[in-house]
Order: structure tokens, then C-alpha cells, then sequence
């Protein structure tokens, strides 16, 4: 569970004396008492729920301790939805930011708390038909407006490399792969060589997610709306094509209790088939027509190997237990050998 379940933690590991001296010097309007609460889960930025007379606000904040240098962004995060917030986009309201690790021990930011529903299971068991066709449009506009935004006058050129996007991914996750590799994998191999070989023309440039689903989102109570989209951490300026793909592989994956909707869909369901949900999305960008998606679903598995892989490094390494190690070890062949099926049906031999 993670901060949008609602879930907390006894764990009192702020200075509440100095919080309350920076949010009634940085946060307009706040007013004492205040208490504050963690969420419980293992979000990689620690995250809190502060309970004052002037309202709820959620505080992020980087882990503390030594850090990787690009690692745990949070005055990425905030900056984003400092510029995206006044564009009308849906995102929690921005407060203030804190970079000076005195205050807290690290560096931390301050945004709303916004109050709705999140849909955990992309089956969207107990709705209706029409229900879940409209909750799924709804995630398919938001997302054609998140990469309509004019990143340049929002203030946002300089906040990625436009150009190249997935030349560079394909380079950081077969480095993070290599780094992480315990065991020779023939599949992961073969995409290694293919997926820079191949690399798709990048038509466009936007304001990517990167972690773009349904469970990323808080929707209005008993409406189809989305209130605000979570969890920014992988957002940079990139080709949209990765944010489409990435929402739309949960169609190609059994449906499993979370995202993935594999079986489910189309039908009397209510949710889209994949071509149609593609459809409301072109149709919602402007954009004619998306390209072959195989490619950029081998490129999804890969990315996810590379991020299983790691964690299974870890558990080898003694930072995670050995049941979790197991359970990594026996995804990575899967994931090696889904990645390669898409690649082969995008033309690999």
C-alpha cells in the first residue's frame, strides 16, 4: 500500500517543532495545531499525511542518509507540479519547497491533500458498464492533455532533454541491467542488440509521466474525474508515445488486481478494447495515427527487467530477503522472454 490507500504507520521521524516553524513561514494560509502521520508502504520518497486547523497537506520528502546524486528528485517533482498546476492540469496544489536538510534532515516539499478515490483494480469491479467506459476515457484525455501542455510556457524547456528519448532509455536500462546482472538470460541478450538497433523516429515531444495508470490517479467521489495524478518522480520531456504504450501493455497482461486488464476488457465490460482506447487518445492529441506498438512494449518488458533484475541483486546482496529473491528469480525468464515475443511480432529474428 502506498499513500494513496490511505494507510499509515506509527513512525514519528520528522521534528514536528521545526516542520511547524516552516510551514507557518512557507505555507500560505496555514494555521496550528498540527500533528502528522507517515504512510505506510515502500514509496521510494517518504510520504506524509500533516492534520492542522487550516487543513490536510501531504509532505514528500527525500530518504535520509547518503543518496545517489540524481537520485530522489523531489524538488523535480515539485517543480513540475508547480508549473503544470497553474496550466489547469490536474495535480495536487504546490505549497512550498525545502532544500536546506537543517530543517528536516532532508529535503522535502508541501502540497495538498486531495481527497477522492482511488481506483486500485483496473477491472473496476462494482461499477457499471458506462461507469468504467467513462473512467477510462477520462484516463485517456488526461493524457492527451498532459502532453499537449506547451512545456516551454509553462517553464519547462530546460526540465529534459527533448530530443532522443528512447536511445537514452534503452542506454540507462541495459547499463542498470548490466550492473544488476546475475545470470546469463539469452533473451535479454537478443533485445540488448536489437532495441538500439531499432530505435522508433521520435515525432513528438512532450511532458512524459513515465508511470502513467490507473492507480496513479485520484478520481472525484462517485464521478469519472480525475482530481490529480501522482507520483512524478520518472517525469521528464520525452516522445508521448511512451506514456500511450505504457497504459496500454496492461491490455496485453492478464489482469491481475491491479492495472493490468488482460481478459477483461471489451466486450459488455465497459472498458475499451486497446484500439479503442488508442483511438480516444488520438483523437483527444490530434495525432492521426500511433505507430506499430510492439516496439515499444519490448522496450516496457525490458525496462521492467531491468528494474526486477535489480531488486533481485539487492536480495542477493543481503538487502532484501531471500523469499523476495526467489520470487524476483523466477520473473526474470518471464520478462525476458515477454519482451522478446513483442520484439519478434515488431520484427526481430
Amino acid at each position: 500500500m502506498n499513500a494513496k490507500s490511505g494507510a499509515v504507520e506509527d513512525v514519528h521521524d520528522l521534528d514536528a517543532d521545526r516542520l511547524f516553524g516552516w510551514m507557518t513561514a512557507n505555507v500560505a494560509g496555514f494555521a496550528g495545531p498540527m500533528t502528522y502521520v507517515k504512510f505506510a508502504g515502500g514509496q521510494s520518497n517518504p510520504t506524509y499525511r500533516i492534520d492542522a486547523a487550516s487543513g490536510r497537506y501531504v509532505l514528500r520528502r527525500k530518504p535520509f542518509g547518503p543518496l545517489l546524486p540524481s537520485a530522489h528528485a523531489v524538488d523535480r517533482e515539485f517543480r513540475l507540479i508547480s508549473a503544470l498546476h497553474p496550466t489547469g492540469f490536474p495535480v495536487a496544489r504546490p505549497y512550498g519547497l525545502c532544500e536546506d536538510d537543517d530543517v528536516l534532515g532532508s529535503a522535502f516539499y508541501v502540497m495538498e491533500m486531495v481527497d477522492g478515490v482511488t481506483h486500485w483494480d483496473g477491472s473496476l469491479p462494482g461499477h457499471t458498464p458506462a461507469q468504467r467506459t467513462a473512467i477510462y476515457n477520462e484516463i485517456a484525455d488526461r493524457l492527451a492533455e498532459l502532453h499537449a501542455v506547451d512545456y516551454q510556457a509553462a517553464g519547462l524547456g530546460e526540465f529534459g532533454k527533448p530530443g532522443s528519448y528512447f536511445e537514452r532509455q534503452v542506454g540507462r536500462w541495459t547499463k542498470q541491467y548490466r550492473l544488476a546482472q546475475t545470470d546469463d538470460v539469452p533473451e535479454a541478450e537478443k533485445l540488448i542488440e536489437w532495441l538500439p538497433r531499432t530505435l522508433p523516429e521520435q515525432r513528438r515531444t512532450a511532458i512524459v509521466h513515465g508511470d502513467y495508470r490507473i492507480d496513479n490517479m485520484i478520481f472525484a467521489k462517485g464521478e469519472p474525474r480525475v482530481k490529480a495524478v501522482l507520483d512524478w518522480e520518472l517525469a521528464t520531456l520525452g516522445d508521448p508515445m511512451a506514456d500511450l504504450a505504457y497504459i496500454l501493455i496492461n491490455w496485453e497482461m492478464p489482469a491481475n488486481g491491479a492495472a493490468s486488464i488482460g481478459g477483461v476488457a471489451g466486450g459488455d465490460s465497459g472498458i475499451p478494447t486497446m484500439e479503442a482506447m488508442a483511438a480516444r487518445y488520438c483523437e483527444r492529441a490530434g495525432v492521426d495515427s500511433i505507430p506499430d506498438l510492439n516496439w515499444y512494449f519490448a522496450f516496457g518488458q525490458f525496462r521492467l527487467l531491468g528494474i526486477v533484475q535489480g531488486i533481485k541483486k539487492r536480495a542477493l546482496d543481503g538487502n532484501a530477503s531471500n523469499t523476495q529473491a526467489k520470487e524476483m528469480a523466477e520473473r526474470i525468464p518471464m520478462l525476458a522472454e515477454s519482451a522478446w515475443a513483442f520484439a519478434q511480432k515488431a520484427g526481430a529474428a
